[in-house]
């Protein structure tokens, strides 16, 4: 079923066509800014921009013609990008086949329109720092339809709204040059990704980072301030398959998917709320870091530590060997809080066990079940885990855990953290590892908390996202 939304703030389309025409970005002030009435204008501006220009399109609706809108060979700097932008937020409504159509450029940013094709806005390598800011994308519903791909250096991918899908297909696709590279540098964030409604069992991802083909390029990309809300279209609404990312301060919110780092090595998960949905955190691969994430109230699994079909994945793999999942080694999984979830903490049975990961300074809450779940593992370190409730131990290790309670209140924003007295409070025993905040942006300190929460009787720096912290209109 098709949900609702526009906006994060709930106007209507026609209230947002009336709002009056506000900068969209700081400007340079010795740029020139041309105001145009037309597609076939807007496309003379752009055809002759040079570094700091700011081109705005007029508040309407339009339709594109089938060849779409050329941005080709236009280069602006790091200091004074060319900007392209809508005369306020989502008051252009861009309709027809086809929107913007990169080639040959770098620094060029969009702002504040409203999508509505039927093809997919890419940024094809070769163009790099392109930034989407300010948009909203509703593109068709068209099963197999990725809507926003990238495939550029230094992209950025901020404060949009993807919303609104049934069928199949990805809100935002990172792939690269080539066959086997990443794109580099990616930044994504305070977007708002919301109301996908596929059923099927794959291919509805809210953000895919890579592909198993790509899954040992590093990447460096980080995810970081995203809302997702009934992102229901894949169990992953935070796919990741690639290397050497960063996935931290994202909040996923009643929404079937979770984050999995379903290819690749040496990405770190930080900082994150998973509350009210289906899937939290699965993992594969190597040297992973899991830390600070808070998973609440999951009607499904709620952290995973992978087994394989294979060991490892290596050049020289037949594609269907790629697309099996590589177990789970030296992953640090340490100071997250599990709450109230149907299953909390858990491994799986395939032919390679998980090997060398380290479970520490974990908070293990729940009534149902068991809190640990693990099959086979080798060369396990687990250490100064808090179980409790009436959910039973499962198989931990002995030593691995004491069993107390963490003494934790509800805060007004539904999280539960450790109160005065808790014995939480400076029982962390975990060394080697740099854990500067917790969940709440707070400062750990030299003797550290168990769980994602480390007691303070300051305001959270850090809370889980509403609405209002994302999306075209946030800060």
């Amino acid at each position: 079923m098709r949900r609702r939304t526009f906006l994060t703030t709930g106007l209507t389309a026609g209230a947002l066509a009336a709002l009056p025409a506000v900068p969209l970005l700081a400007t340079n002030a010795a740029a020139a800014t041309t105001t145009v009435t037309s597609i076939s204008a807007l496309q003379s501006a752009i055809s002759r921009a040079v570094p700091g220009d700011r081109i705005v399109l007029a508040n309407g609706t339009y339709t594109v013609p089938s060849g779409g809108i050329a941005v080709s060979g236009r280069n602006g700097t790091t200091s004074a990008p060319i900007e392209i932008v809508a005369e306020s937020r989502g008051g252009v409504v861009l309709g027809g086949t086809r929107s913007f159509v990169f080639s040959g450029s770098s620094n060029i940013t969009i702002s504040g329109f409203a999508f509505r094709q039927s093809t997919t806005l890419e940024i094809p390598a070769g163009c790099s720092r392109i930034r989407l800011t300010r948009n909203d994308f509703r593109l068709a519903d068209v099963s197999g339809l990725d809507w926003v791909t990238v495939r550029g250096d230094d992209a950025k991918i901020d404060r949009n709204h993807f919303h609104d899908r049934s069928t199949e297909g990805i809100f935002l696709v990172v792939d690269g040059p080539a066959g086997t590279a990443m794109a580099q540098g990616l930044h994504v964030f305070k977007n708002h990704f919301s109301d996908h409604g596929y059923t099927g069992a794959n291919g509805g991802e809210a953000i895919r980072l890579g592909v198993s083909s790509r899954a040992l390029s590093v990447a460096n990309a980080k995810v970081e301030y995203n809302l997702f809300e009934r992102c229901d279209g894949d169990p992953e609404a935070i796919s990741v398959k690639s290397s050497g990312n960063t996935v931290r301060y994202n909040t996923i919110r009643d929404s079937r998917g979770g984050i999995v780092l379903r290819h690749g090595n040496g990405t770190t998960v930080d900082g994150n709320h998973l509350l009210g949905g289906d899937e939290g955190i699965r993992v594969y691969g190597n040297d992973h870091l899991i830390v600070n994430n808070y998973l609440g109230g999951l009607t499904g699994r709620a952290l995973v530590i992978g087994s394989g079909t294979t060991r490892d994945h290596h050049d020289g793999e037949t594609t269907e060997q790629r697309r099996g999942n590589d177990a789970c080694d030296r992953a640090v999984i340490a100071h997250n809080t599990l709450f109230r979830n149907s299953g909390s903490l858990s491994g799986e049975s395939r032919t390679y066990e998980p090997r060398d990961v380290v479970v520490a300074d974990n908070l293990l809450v729940g009534d149902t079940g068991s809190l640990v779940a693990m099959d086979a593992t080798s060369g396990f370190t687990w250490r100064s885990n808090i179980l409790w409730g009436a959910a039973s131990n499962g198989n931990i290790p002995a030593g691995g855990f004491t069993r107390v309670d963490p003494k934790l209140q509800q805060g007004t924003d539904g999280v539960y953290r450790l109160s005065a007295g808790s014995p939480a409070i400076g029982a962390a025993t975990l060394s080697g590892v740099t854990v500067a905040d917790d969940v709440d942006g707070q400062p750990r300190g030299t003797t550290r908390d168990i769980g994602a929460d480390e007691y303070s009787t300051a305001a959270p720096v850090r809370r889980p996202l509403t609405p209002t912290d994302v999306g075209p209109n946030a800060s």
